[in-house]
């Protein structure tokens, strides 16, 4: 229900910026433009889809993670992209719905080849595709257990979304990503291994800015 009225307030929010803005075509000129930077931020919220296998059995979850996102893109022309995304969430590890094993940090700075199809209008929605490097950091092992570790992985992923431009330079922002990525955790010195596919999505919405 949370995130339900999360993403309820921020598209009445984005809507509402869209509906009383007049439309602003602007012009990125040339490949050599000016406006060949861009910067976003976003709240974002990490939905992990996980599909995991346990050596005793049963299976790992992980929560989702509301946090703040910052992105920085350069145009190679007015329709060619490359956006690096960075962020950070904390994430809550269960094994089979109700037992706690802990929780950890990720770090997954994540490098998209995006094309933008209308530069030149207001609303210019763009797709994107990449890679991503997963690093897991700070993990709290919970009461009964022992020595929580997620190794980093190697992923890739989509991402799809659109900007509207408010004037030349300040536009608002709407964006889903979707991950693939796989990694191995262990608990209790080794003792327990699991094989995680987190996978998960990220939809955010925030504001731009060009420069």
């Amino acid at each position: 229900m949370k995130k339900a009225l999360l993403y309820s307030g921020l598209a009445l929010g984005a809507a509402a910026v869209v509906i009383s803005t007049p439309a602003y075509a602007k012009d990125l000129g040339g490949p050599w433009s000016k406006e060949r930077f861009q910067i976003r931020v976003r709240a974002i919220d990490v939905i992990p889809d996980v599909d995991s296998s346990v050596n005793i059995g049963g299976e790992v979850d992980a929560d989702y993670a509301i946090t703040p996102e910052v992105d920085f893109t350069y145009f190679f022309t007015p329709h060619i992209a490359a956006e690096l995304i960075a962020a950070t969430s904390k994430h809550d590890i269960d094994y089979t719905g109700n037992v706690d094993l802990g929780k950890a940090w990720v770090l997954p700075p994540t490098v998209m080849l995006q094309y933008h199809f209308t530069p030149d209008n207001a609303f210019s929605p763009y797709v994107g595709a990449g890679l991503n490097y997963s690093v897991f950091y700070g993990e709290d092992t919970a009461s009964g257990f022992t020595d929580l570790n997620v190794d980093n992985g190697v992923g890739y992923g989509l991402q799809a979304g659109a900007d509207y431009w408010i004037n030349e330079h300040w536009g608002v922002n709407l964006d889903v990503k979707k991950l693939w990525l796989n990694v191995d955790a262990s608990l209790n010195n080794g003792a327990i291994q699991a094989d995680i596919d987190m996978d998960p999505w990220i939809v955010g919405a925030g504001v731009s800015y060009r420069f």
